[in-house]
Parts: structure tokens; C-alpha cells; sequence
């Protein structure tokens, strides 16, 4: 596949290179177009881009996509559309044709986009083509021939597009999370954020910042010429109070979106052979880790992902916690509780064979292996854990249901599993309260408000949120650092948005105070 892409792309450049060459020569750049209209275009004096835009691979039907002011050149010279464009959005059955040799590539549907009704905001053109890797190569190189086109660079489309107006830098990130969705939850949060609501959110914050601070400003310049209206500044006052208490909210989310989008980090811990490396290949479904009697044979981390219910979960195996004169070993298990410290939902996994026969002393034996296992604290995080008491099929029935139902009844044990990797007893219990940890560690991606995504995002909101703290602090003694905090604020929500200008703070000034009536 590498192969193959990199020689369509050397052919493209060569393309490209050779008529790069022959312009240089003096040779007029548009003389194997005869049926184009409209003045040649040279690769000096435009900047369009074309790159094929489905997937890579063999496949059914190829898109390939230019943007830019010689689109419609191309799109004329390799459809042979003597009589002009087609109606734009309307898709057209011709032969695609090499623009110097007049060869026939292929046969497909041909579409135009005019700008500014297009995804970048400029003139656009589409080629539907067969998805075989010659056809693709020859249209690709067709292009490259073409006055003024050249290979798109990763993501420029979708440069243009914000560059255009198109696409909000949140939109931009929702469309990128959007294409690398691999669960049904990332697909619902990415297509939420790419609709635009949480763009829309962060907006609203930075037009009312915007017109605070033009009430701060005005009230600085205008206040000791009586223009200014009575309890201004108050009402700055509330409104900043108001989007603290609304960003504070925001930023109190644990993480659930930034955790949707990147997976749920999951960790399967506990002492050796307890059946750790049982539980993750029964749980990925393969034989992931090696899996064998000798205590000690997990030394590294081995991480599968996986789709639990539409939620995405990176889930890790680690080295069985034991103190060890075997170097190697020690550092496994050093890494081992390097990422319980780091998870978000640590599965304890106790050999059944081990705990007391009796209900009470099986659950203070639980609670202290706990404390063995999670990060030292005074109270282990229950809510982060989940109990997994393995190999259940060596416990004869009656003492698999009583110690079942007796756990069940001790308070300050996490939710406890009784399963069998080796005859799937429980599992699928198991992961019904797997996926319920999950799930509220992420969220419901479609209900409430549009969560983070982006460590960027807490970054900036965090700034953000300081730089009001300013305003408070220095509302009554400087009135200009007050204002500085806002428009540092303002600033801030401007990088998540990627939209921040003084010129829109000058329009709501004159606007809202109607300065020199």
C-alpha cells in the first residue's frame, strides 16, 4: 500500500515538476488546452489544490477533489465541457480525459461546486472515478498537469475551509474526531462538536466578553464626560460573575469528553496468577498476552483497545505485584502501579483459591488487598475499581453463591464479579458492570451541555478563568489592569475559537453607547 501511494504522489510531483520546467522555458503554459476558456493560469499566480479524498486502497468509487481558481479549468479541459460548467451540485457522465494527450483515464461522474457554496468556500470540483490504484494514479497525474494545480498538503481542505469562514477551529477538531471515530459514542460527540454547539457555547462566552470589556473601555474614555449610562459597570460586575461560575461548571467535568475521545485508560491488576492475563484475551477475544502456570511471566504492559458497549477502552495488563530479587521483574511491577496510578478504572483480579472460606473474612481480606493494589491513600477509590474474583469454576456451587451474596452485602467493597475465564462463568455480568463504569466515566456524549474535548481547551479556559480572577482583584483600584484581565480573557477564548478582533470590541462601543449624542 506504502508502495503504491508513494508512486502515485512521484508521479503527481513529476507531473507537476515537468510543467513547472517547460513554463520556465517560455513554452506557453496553456497550449494543450484548446477548449479552455478564460485566461491560462500559471502555477505563480494561483494556488489550487487537488488530492483524492476517499479512502486509500482498492475500492468501488474513488473521489478526487480540487479547490481553488483553476478548478474550472481542470474541470473543462478533462471533462471535455466545451460548452462551459455544469450547474453546480449537479453530477455529469463523462470521460475523463488526460488534458496534453487527449488519452481517455476513465469514465465517471463529474460535479461544481462554485464558490462560495462549497466545503473551502471556493470554486470546487469533484471527480468521481473507479477506485483501481492505475485509474487513480493517471487522474492524479491528469491533475498535476494542469496549470496551476498542485498535491494538496494533509488537512489544507479543511485550512481553507476555516480560513473561508467555513469552520470554527472546535468544528474543525469535531470534523477531524469525526473521521477518526472508531465507537459509536466518539462518533456521537465528534458529529455534536462538528455541528457546532460547542463552538456556539464558547461564542456566546466571548460575545459577552466582548461587550464587557467595551463597557470597561468606554467607561475608562467616556465616564468623566457624563456619556456614560449609570451602573455600567455593574453590570460588567454581574456578567463576569456569571461566565466564572458557568466556566468553573464547564472545566468540573472530569474529563468525561477528553476521556471519550481518547479511550477510557482501563488496567487489569493484582497479584501473580491471579488470571490477569486470562481476563484480558478472554476479554479482546485472542490471544493478546502469553498466558501460562509460572508466576512472574507478564514482566511489560501489553494494551489491546477495545469497543465496550460504543465506548472506547484502552485496556492494559500489567505485571503481577509481588516483591522480586529479579530485576526485570521489579521493574515490571514498577510500571505496573505506575498505570494504576494513572487509570480510570483499575479491574482487581483476586484467585478465588486464596480467600477465606468465610463471607467476613473473605471481605477484610478483600479490603486490605485493595489497599495492596490501589494508590496508597488513606481510603482506596472504590468508585474507580471494580472487584473480579477469577476462577470461580474451582469453587463448588453452593460456595460460589453464598460468597456472592454475602460481598454483596458488605459496604466499602467496589462492585465484585465472580467469573471463570476458563469456562466464561459470569463473564457476561461482568461486563454489563463494566460497561455501566464506562459509560459514566464518559458520559452520555448527547445529553446536557457539549462537553470538553480538547486538553487545549481546558488550557485555554483555565486562562481564561484566571484572567476574569483579575478583574475581581483589581476592579476597584485599577480600572485599566481590571480591563486588561477581560481582554486577556477574551484573548484566551478567542485561541479555542480561533475568531478574536478589536475591531469587534470598536462595534459594540459605538453601538450599545451611541458615544457624542
Amino acid at each position: 500500500m506504502i508502495v503504491m501511494l508513494s508512486s502515485i504522489y512521484r508521479g503527481v510531483w513529476r507531473a507537476a515538476a515537468a510543467h513547472t520546467l517547460r513554463t520556465s522555458r517560455g513554452t506557453p503554459p496553456c497550449r494543450f488546452l484548446p477548449t479552455c476558456d478564460g485566461p491560462p493560469v500559471g502555477l505563480a499566480d494561483a494556488d489550487t489544490i487537488f488530492a483524492l479524498s476517499s479512502g486509500h486502497g482498492r475500492c468501488g468509487v474513488a473521489v478526487i477533489r480540487a479547490s481553488g481558481p483553476a478548478s474550472a479549468t481542470a474541470l473543462k479541459c478533462m471533462a471535455g465541457l466545451i460548452s462551459g460548467l455544469p450547474p453546480p451540485r449537479t453530477a455529469l457522465l463523462r470521460s475523463i480525459t488526460d488534458p496534453q494527450t487527449k488519452e481517455v483515464l476513465d469514465r465517471g461522474l463529474v460535479l461544481w461546486f462554485p464558490a462560495p457554496h462549497s466545503f473551502t468556500g471556493e470554486d470546487s470540483a469533484e471527480f468521481h472515478i473507479h477506485g483501481g490504484s492505475a485509474v487513480i494514479t493517471a487522474v492524479l497525474q491528469a491533475l498535476g498537469s494542469v496549470p496551476g494545480m498542485r498535491p494538496a498538503e494533509a488537512g489544507e481542505f479543511t485550512r481553507r475551509a476555516f480560513q473561508a469562514g467555513k469552520l470554527g477551529l472546535t468544528e474543525v477538531e469535531g470534523l477531524g474526531d469525526l473521521i477518526h471515530a472508531e465507537t459509536e459514542a466518539q462518533r456521537r460527540q465528534a458529529l455534536r462538536q462538528m455541528s457546532g454547539e460547542l463552538g456556539q457555547l464558547y461564542q456566546d462566552w466571548s460575545h459577552r466578553l466582548k461587550r464587557c470589556l467595551a463597557h470597561v473601555e468606554a467607561f475608562i474614555d467616556f465616564s468623566e464626560d457624563e456619556l456614560i449610562e449609570d451602573g455600567v459597570l455593574n453590570h460588567v460586575d454581574r456578567s463576569v460573575c456569571d461566565l466564572q461560575e458557568e466556566m468553573e461548571r464547564h472545566l468540573k467535568d472530569e474529563r468525561r469528553g477528553e476521556r471519550l475521545r481518547s479511550g477510557v485508560q482501563v488496567v487489569i491488576a493484582g497479584a501473580t496468577n491471579a488470571g490477569k492475563s486470562s481476563l484480558l484475551n478472554t476479554l479482546c477475544q485472542r490471544p493478546a498476552a502469553i498466558v501460562s502456570p509460572i508466576a512472574g511471566t507478564t514482566r511489560d504492559v501489553v494494551e489491546t483497545a477495545l469497543d465496550i458497549g460504543g465506548f472506547p477502552v484502552l485496556l492494559s495488563d500489567t505485571a503481577g505485584l509481588r516483591e522480586s530479587p529479579d530485576l526485570v521483574e521489579r521493574e515490571g511491577v514498577r510500571r505496573a502501579r505506575e498505570r494504576v496510578e494513572q487509570a480510570d478504572l483499575t479491574l482487581v483480579v483476586v484467585d478465588c483459591a486464596h480467600l477465606p472460606t468465610e463471607a467476613q473474612q473473605a471481605a477484610a481480606f478483600l479490603q486490605g488487598h485493595l489497599r495492596s493494589v490501589l494508590p496508597t491513600q488513606e481510603q482506596p477509590e472504590t468508585d474507580r475499581c471494580l472487584l473480579v474474583l477469577n476462577k470461580t469454576d474451582l469453587l463448588p456451587q453452593e460456595q460460589r453463591q453464598k460468597l456472592a451474596r454475602e460481598l454483596g452485602r458488605v459496604s466499602g467493597l467496589p462492585p465484585v464479579s465472580l467469573i471463570s475465564c476458563h469456562t466464561d462463568e459470569g463473564l457476561q455480568d461482568f461486563l454489563t458492570v463494566l460497561h455501566s463504569s464506562v459509560k459514566t466515566l464518559c458520559g452520555d456524549p448527547l445529553s446536557g451541555a457539549p462537553t470538553l474535548t480538547q486538553a487545549r481547551h481546558r488550557a485555554h479556559l483555565q486562562q481564561c478563568f484566571t484572567a476574569l480572577a483579575q478583574y475581581q482583584q483589581y476592579r476597584d483600584i485599577d480600572l485599566a489592569l481590571a480591563a486588561e484581565g477581560v481582554r486577556l480573557a477574551l484573548t484566551s477564548l478567542g485561541r479555542i475559537t480561533g475568531r478574536v478582533g478589536a475591531e469587534e470590541i470598536l462595534d459594540i462601543i459605538f453601538k450599545d453607547f451611541c458615544i457624542g449624542k
